[in-house]
């Protein structure tokens, strides 16, 4: 059994309540500019920021402190492609063939469909893998807890943090994603959870006119 040691709280910062109220509603300014972005440029982005991003979304909390998140990031045009590729072969079978025409008719609004040029164009695609269990320095198997809701906590983060440094991303979830394991050489144990597109937007960049759901409609205070 691990001896528990506990420490005072590091580095909190209380505010009086008038900033508090400037912060907040600063932050949600900054998040309204959020959009999701399927045009992009292939300009350079300096690997610090990403880096930096990358060590934001590591700080999220998690069941037991496991940390059972992994990103790769793959910046290599090879790689690229054929993670192109692949995601494009599961999109087609996607849109052809296993999505209901109910969920085809909800994509319509999107502009959506197999081709994914931006896989290629943006300078970084991030593949974020879930560890349902990581190997200690003996080979034994350790079993992560709360996989799925630490490493959805930890991408939002992420999200966040290439929003908050200047750049646009896009979530993409082509399925199934297995292939993500072959490309990458990622062990089974790893399932894929998501492939995050990240760059700048291009000049001539589009995005759908959509609305988000009212604070009365998100939330409910009792």
């Amino acid at each position: 059994m691990k001896e528990t040691k506990f420490i005072p709280l590091p580095d909190y910062q209380t505010y009086p309540e008038s900033e508090m109220k400037r912060r907040a509603a600063e932050f949600y300014a900054e998040m309204r500019r959020r959009r999701s972005v399927r045009d992009f440029s292939d300009r350079t982005v300096p690997r610090e920021v990403i880096e930096a991003c990358l060590r934001a979304a590591g700080t999220a909390p998690n069941g037991a402190n496991l940390q059972p998140w992994h990103f790769v990031v793959i910046s290599d045009p090879a790689l690229k492609k054929q993670i192109r590729t692949a995601a494009e072969v599961e999109e087609r079978e996607f849109y052809e063939r296993r999505a209901s025409e109910e969920w085809l008719e909800a994509l319509v609004p999107f502009g959506t469909d197999a081709h994914k040029p931006f896989l290629e164009i943006a300078p970084y695609l991030i593949a974020i893998f879930a560890r349902s269990y990581t190997l200690d320095e003996h080979g034994e198997k350790a079993k992560n807890y709360y996989t799925q809701e630490s490493v959805g906590i930890a991408t939002g983060m992420l999200i966040t943090a290439i929003h908050h440094a200047g750049l646009a991303c896009l979530t993409h979830t082509p399925s199934p994603m297995k292939f993500l394991n072959e490309i990458l050489g990622k062990p089974a144990w790893e399932r894929p959870f998501l492939l995050l597109v990240v760059g700048y937007p291009a000049e001539d960049a589009h995005v759908p006119a959509i609305s988000k759901k009212p604070l009365s409609e998100i939330a409910t205070f009792l």
